[in-house]
């Protein structure tokens, strides 16, 4: 196994390709990380360092960074930023699970539940041993999404997380694996890295929640085999002036089903990335989110970037994003659909929409398909306005109270995207929780 201890990072990796500038930042990100120098995956963060050095930090300039300024994630450190109420959201309390805490990205024993459930394998990456079975999948999948589009902060947290969970479904699970996040400082700087590998016929549901650092970088690489179910569900903890990085790498093989919906409620500058490849036939890939911001709490910019590819037979995808923006808050969608030759009968859906309460706050919006077989069926489309007035005085003039009347078409107009949440009892408990908070803090 390869040892860093004994050797410089730059006499490991070659050096930072671009300008001096642009390799000092990339120096300084690097210096202010306490990289792994042990472990199961050290050739993966070996080869991650060399990747990064050689495509270097975004830009604004960078096509897919141009509606986002990566200034904050290229900072060394996190700007101390103040921790918002108590540490646990009150979103899946009440529901059966097996609960993982993390503090600061950091894995937290003796807060978390025994990790054994029955048809899954849970080991903590810092525990993890030569000849783990995640050996040969940490990273994999993440380099593979590197290609067209560079996602620089992905291959950072490949080289550089010290902790998350490699979760290795067998079975049917009797509960959902929760995984709650909880800040210890001000100034936490969060990385983590899951690998879930989620074999023929199994089913996991994954749900996330909680407060994640002042800034965050995570990342899911997820290997679904054949006839494999992964639903997966975070919700990002509301009035939290965070600065958060996610991303998603799925390989979805014959007739699988990924479903993943992110619920986000405030913040202050937040990136997901998703990168679905549907490498087998029948496939389903579904990706949702809901998202509320209010600029009045402070700047808010949630950036969505998506990019599926069909190559297998009979695929379905399906993006679903609904946002709802007021104060000067700024919304970002970026999806792809990339239907690959030969990949027929590919079914592909993608909507992004967003509801504007004031002139203020603004949608960004860039839809894209890219087609090389002659037998599919794919569609997209973007859509920004206001509150429906026709709408609004049909309800005021049947006795509901405007603020009241306010609510009910926010939630109408976030119900698609909850939608694609399969299970009815949690979909109801993500609207009941929508619900509460519109009411507390009303959109007039």
């Amino acid at each position: 196994m390869p040892d860093l201890a004994v050797k410089p990072i730059d006499e490991v990796t070659p050096q930072v390709s671009g300008t001096p500038k642009a390799a000092g930042a990339l120096d300084a990100r690097l210096a202010a990380l306490d990289l792994p120098r042990d472990g199961f995956a050290m050739a993966a963060r070996i080869d991650a360092l060399a990747r990064l050095r050689a495509m270097g930090l975004p830009a604004p300039r960078d096509e897919y960074w141009r509606y986002t300024d990566p200034r904050p994630f290229n900072a060394p450190e996190a700007q101390a930023l103040p921790i918002v109420g108590g540490p646990e959201s009150p979103l899946f309390a009440s529901r059966d699970k097996l609960t993982l805490v993390f503090v600061d990205g950091v894995f937290d024993a003796a807060a978390s539940d025994d990790p054994a459930l029955d048809g899954v394998e849970i080991t903590v990456l810092a525990d993890a041993g030569a000849g783990h079975w995640a050996e040969d999948l940490y990273g994999t999948l993440e380099a593979a999404g590197q290609s067209p589009v560079r996602r620089p902060f992905a291959v950072l947290n490949t080289a550089a997380a010290r902790d998350g969970l490699l979760i290795r479904v067998t079975g049917t699970p009797s509960k959902p694996v929760h995984v709650l996040h909880r800040r210890g400082t001000d100034a936490a700087d969060a990385v983590w890295h899951h690998v879930i590998r989620v074999e023929a016929g199994a089913e996991l549901t994954l749900l996330e929640s909680g407060t994640v650092g002042a800034r965050s970088n995570g990342v899911i690489e997820a290997d679904l085999a054949p006839g494999a179910n992964l639903h997966h569900i975070a919700a990002k903890r509301a009035n939290d002036p965070k600065v958060g990085l996610s991303h998603l790498f799925a390989r979805v093989q014959d007739e699988a089903s990924l479903k993943s919906f992110t619920l986000a409620v405030n913040g202050r500058q937040m990136r997901h990335d998703a990168v679905i490849d549907m490498v087998g036939d029948d496939a389903v890939a579904h990706i949702a989110a809901a998202v509320m911001g209010d600029g009045h709490l402070g700047p808010f910019h949630h950036d969505d970037t998506v990019f599926i590819t069909h190559a297998g037979l009979r695929g379905e995808s399906r993006q679903v994003f609904k946002k709802v923006l007021r104060n000067g808050a700024t919304g970002v969608f970026q999806g792809k659909i990339l239907v690959k030759q030969g990949a027929q009968k590919t079914d592909g859906y993608q909507i992004s929409q967003a509801l504007l309460l004031d002139e203020a706050s603004q949608f960004l919006a860039k839809p894209e398909l890219e087609i090389y077989a002659d037998d599919v069926k794919c569609s997209h489309g973007s859509t920004t306005g206001a509150i429906d007035d026709e709408a609004l005085f049909y309800l005021r003039s049947r006795g509901v109270p405007r603020d009241r009347a306010i609510v009910f078409l926010v939630l109408s107009f976030l119900a698609d995207a909850l939608q694609e949440v399969e299970d009815e009892s949690l979909r109801d408990e993500i609207n009941e929780r929508l619900d509460a908070w519109l009411t507390d803090q009303p959109l007039n």
